[in-house]
């Protein structure tokens, strides 16, 4: 077994970037991607983009490729590290640190979070913050944007607590929540030549009228929200959405 946490880059390290770009997952193809960057571009206008945990570079790359000047923020050195070694890595200016409480110089049109890394931060308080950050570093009139999951509790059997999520002869994948506190962890199995690996992940679920709440504190009110970046209505059966805060004006 292996223990995936490392000091410096959390639960985000080499092991894991090494990985981290899958061309067969969803969420790296070239459907998924380019209707989130039509979205975080048409929002950025002629501004910059600010990306919370930018990591390596599946959106912010491509947005600026788009002509949107993108910097990011992302604790994990790791993770940059391979964004830099893509074609046009060096165009991104990142600051290395929490997301949630690590300010930039300069103002923004759009800051974004993508595939459920709100629920990075653990616990309510550092997502308030995240909130907050977010509104701090947005011009009047522009947006923050949250892609994350609807919390599956429908899908958790009576007096259970996991959800699986993937299983095959060598790979199993779950979810385990406490209900009781908001926490979650993904958590992956593996079978790599006979050798048995493990990593866990957490997370704290968060329900869509809590973010509006926390953006509401931040000064910021709600704008959109659909069911995914192509813009369908979020209804009671979506397992994700894409929600869209905007500070106002004056």
């Amino acid at each position: 077994m292996t223990d995936q946490l490392n000091d410096e880059d959390g639960f985000f390290g080499d092991a894991v970037a090494a990985r981290y770009d899958d061309p067969a997952s969803a969420m790296f193809q070239p459907k998924a991607v380019n209707s989130a960057v039509d979205l975080l571009a048409e929002l950025a206008g002629d501004g910059r983009a600010l990306e919370l945990g930018v990591g390596t570079g599946r959106i912010a790359l491509p947005l600026s490729q788009r002509g949107v000047p993108v910097h990011g923020i992302d604790l994990s050195r790791a993770m940059v590290a391979r964004m830099r070694d893509k074609p046009g890595g060096d165009s991104i200016g990142v600051t290395i640190g929490d997301f949630a409480t690590t300010r930039v110089d300069g103002t923004f049109s759009v800051a974004y979070l993508v595939f459920n890394t709100i629920m990075n931060l653990t616990t309510q308080e550092a997502q308030v913050a995240c909130f907050r950050t977010a509104a701090a570093h947005l011009e009047p009139g522009g947006c923050f944007v949250i892609e994350v999951m609807t919390p599956e509790l429908r899908s958790l059997p009576t007096g259970q607590n996991v959800v699986p999520f993937h299983t095959s002869p060598t790979k199993w994948a779950f979810s385990i929540y406490d209900v009781a506190t908001q926490a979650m962890s993904s958590n992956y199995v593996q079978v790599v030549e006979g050798r048995g690996e493990c990593r866990s992940v957490p997370f704290r679920y968060v329900w869509p009228a809590e973010l509006d709440l926390m953006a509401q504190l931040a000064g910021l009110r709600l704008r959109e929200r659909w069911d995914g970046w192509t813009r369908e209505p979020f209804t009671g059966e979506s397992a994700q959405h894409v929600s869209i805060w905007e500070k106002p004006a004056n």
